[in-house]
């Protein structure tokens, strides 16, 4: 299995060049993807370093940079290929918040607007855990850095104030800044807020606060937006909003449109869930939200364990089993501590079996309760309400998985038809 990776990443568009740069906390390198087009093909390389939270500034003389830290922010200069530090190039210090008990600076942004160069940065509040969103400009990247806090606000959320991110402007001449707000197990939500300026400083929201509902003008009126999550059922290829949990490997994994099928077929033995190739997944909806799908496991060989799964490190999931040659259905419970609980296999007659899943994330409540039909009768719980978590492993929100692996041998496989997504209004 692959690592999960604690990593930042940061974008820009140079010279008609798409630059994603992030770090991965596991191997200490930093990681550079161009692209002419957005959906690629890239390019990868690396940029010699370690660059916490880095962020990447294009001056208009040419010459490059990157800004970072934790703490302490700093800059570097790069050379022209962005491989390595420019030798004999600009590297210092710009600001600090290293004595802060909480958390110092870091998620760096810099951006150069109207002559002058701005960094955006998040810290906490030093008396409490609160995420607040500060900025400091100078008209030289050699003078010196002033600013403050731009924005202190939780939006009457749990104490998880919104931080961490940049400013963009629309053709308009309107500006937005783009930042997140942490929220428990369903991850960090994106807010989106109005910017004004005075006197060259930024001036984030209204009076201080994040307005509950602000009037936006699309810049593309006849474009139609695809949602993030919804139904799928498999008739269309893979949409755009089902991600895959590792690299997918298609020699394991078979769209039939006509059908309207997605198989998974096991490629190596697996001690968990996690470690499981090919497993598809769509993001979890704040503040509740529920699928279901249909599997037909009549491909299982002994061991194999297939399902529907809340995804994280401390994941739930329920699925069917194939145990000395029966059918089985089971809740898999991952515990905070690492601990993995299975519920006693229930002994069922069919192969194809319904599977829902449930997942309350209301004011960080973070729990997950799963389901079974047999035959399309009423829905059955099974296991215990699971508690969901946000955890650095992943470094991501709980996610829906459709899920096949193997326990003891390889070559087995399960069917997933009819995916359901259902948000807060339909549960309720």
């Amino acid at each position: 299995a692959r690592r999960q990776r604690q990593m930042c990443i940061r974008d820009s568009y140079h010279e008609g060049r798409f630059c994603i740069c992030f770090v991965a906390n596991d191997t200490r390198k930093t990681y550079l993807y161009t692209s002419e087009k957005i959906d690629g093909p890239w390019k990868k390389q690396l940029i010699e370093g370690f660059y916490h939270d880095g962020s990447l500034l294009f001056d208009e003389d040419g010459r490059n940079y990157i800004v970072y830290g934790n703490d302490e922010i700093w800059i570097t200069e790069l050379n022209e290929d962005l491989t390595a530090p420019k030798k004999d190039g600009l590297h210092r210090l710009l600001v600090s918040d290293h004595k802060n008990p909480e958390l110092g600076y870091e998620g760096s942004h810099i951006q150069k607007i109207n002559g002058y160069y701005y960094i955006f940065l998040v810290h906490s509040l030093r008396d409490r855990w609160m995420r607040t969103e500060a900025c400091f400009y100078s008209d030289s990247l050699e003078g010196e850095f002033t600013g403050g806090d731009v924005l202190c606000d939780d939006r009457g959320y749990c104490g998880q104030g919104v931080a961490q991110g940049g400013i963009v402007d629309t053709p308009d001449g309107k500006w937005y800044a783009m930042l997140f707000q942490d929220s428990g197990a369903v991850g960090r939500i994106p807010i989106l807020l109005p910017v004004t300026w005075k006197d060259h400083f930024p001036v984030f929201g209204q009076n201080g606060h994040v307005p509950e509902e602000i009037e936006v003008h699309s810049t593309r009126p006849g474009y139609i937006y695809q949602p993030l999550v919804g139904s799928d059922d498999f008739r269309n290829g893979l949409l755009p909003r089902w991600q895959f949990n590792h690299d997918p490997d298609p020699r394991y994994y078979h769209l039939d449109a006509l059908q309207g099928t997605y198989t998974i077929t096991t490629r190596e033995v697996c001690t968990e869930l996690t470690q499981a190739v090919n497993t598809l997944t769509q993001r979890m909806s704040y503040p509740s939200c529920a699928a279901e799908v249909t599997v037909d496991a009549s491909a299982l060989k002994e061991g194999d364990v297939a399902g529907l799964c809340a995804l994280q490190s401390c994941y739930a999931a329920v699925g069917i089993t194939k145990h000395h040659g029966k059918y089985e259905v089971l809740m898999l419970d991952k515990k905070e501590d690492g601990i993995l609980d299975m519920t006693e296999g229930t002994v069922v007659e069919s192969h194809q079996m319904d599977f829902r899943l449930e997942a309350d994330f209301c004011n960080m409540k973070d729990e997950a309760r799963c389901y079974y039909r047999v035959n399309k009768g009423d829905w059955l719980p099974i296991g215990t309400v699971h508690k969901l978590y946000f955890k650095l492993d992943h470094f991501t929100g709980c996610r829906f998985g459709l899920f096949c692996y193997a326990a003891e041998e390889t070559g087995g496989s399960a069917c997933f038809r009819d995916f359901k997504y259902y948000d807060v209004d339909e549960i309720s």
